[in-house]
């Protein structure tokens, strides 16, 4: 039998990645995308053109859909998720650093978000906007257009306030009125942990349900005409 003679293989998406069909929904990866071996996509999870999730990376769609555009990048040990009420969309040639985290947030296009940061739930990162090393935009923030927060410091306010790290007091009189509790955990100021951590665990446990893809069945999508 010649090499001719044998079948050729159908196109896979991210061969060796970890596929999760989560709430019965499956991640969906354009066909020019690179998905790295030990990189995780989860559940309703839609990657773009030319795009390239690195090795470590997690993309979960915890109730809510991850929308990752064109050619942007996420890189190494990454996890960005998708979470209900909160929309989590990436628009093009976002590059995303290495051990970022990113939750029920919007990255316009041509954004930066680098090695460390976090973007917490329903927090905007307006277009050429760059969030440093370590920094933090807290929930409900909105850091405008060409913004860049710097190393460390925190940004917090709609439009987002900078603030060095260790003005404490600031920053606690920034956090107040926009409501983490309530964001991220649908519960009220006063809550304790142990409730928290509860309601928690039932939202999560729909993983139970999860099924592992083959290769196989990692679902490519066409490209489009741009």
């Amino acid at each position: 039998m010649s090499a001719a003679e044998y079948p050729v293989p159908q196109p896979v998406a991210g061969r060796g990645a970890l596929f999760v069909e989560h709430r019965l929904k499956t991640p969906q990866v354009s066909e020019s995308a690179y998905i790295a071996p030990s990189a995780v996509l989860a559940g309703d999870v839609t990657i773009g053109p030319h795009s390239r999730v690195l090795f470590g990376a997690v993309i979960t769609a915890e109730g809510g859909p991850v929308e990752i555009g064109r050619d942007c990048v996420i890189m190494e040990n990454a996890v960005v998720r998708g979470v209900p009420g909160q929309e989590t969309r990436f628009g093009d040639e976002v590059l995303v650093g290495p051990h970022a985290h990113l939750t029920g947030c919007v990255i316009e296009g041509g954004s930066r978000i680098a090695t460390g940061a976090m973007v917490f739930n329903g927090a905007r990162v307006e277009t050429g906007a760059e969030v440093e090393f370590n920094a933090v935009v807290y929930v409900n923030t909105v850091v405008p257009a060409g913004t860049v927060v710097p190393m460390g410091w925190f940004a917090g306010g709609q439009p987002a306030e900078l603030v060095a790290p260790g003005d404490w007091d600031r920053i606690r009189a920034i956090m107040g009125p926009l409501d983490y509790p309530g964001t991220v955990f649908g519960v009220g100021a006063s809550s304790l942990m142990p409730d928290i951590a509860r309601r928690y665990a039932r939202g999560l446990a729909l993983h139970h349900r999860d099924h592992i893809l083959p290769d196989e069945r990692h679902l490519l999508t066409q490209e489009d005409a741009h």
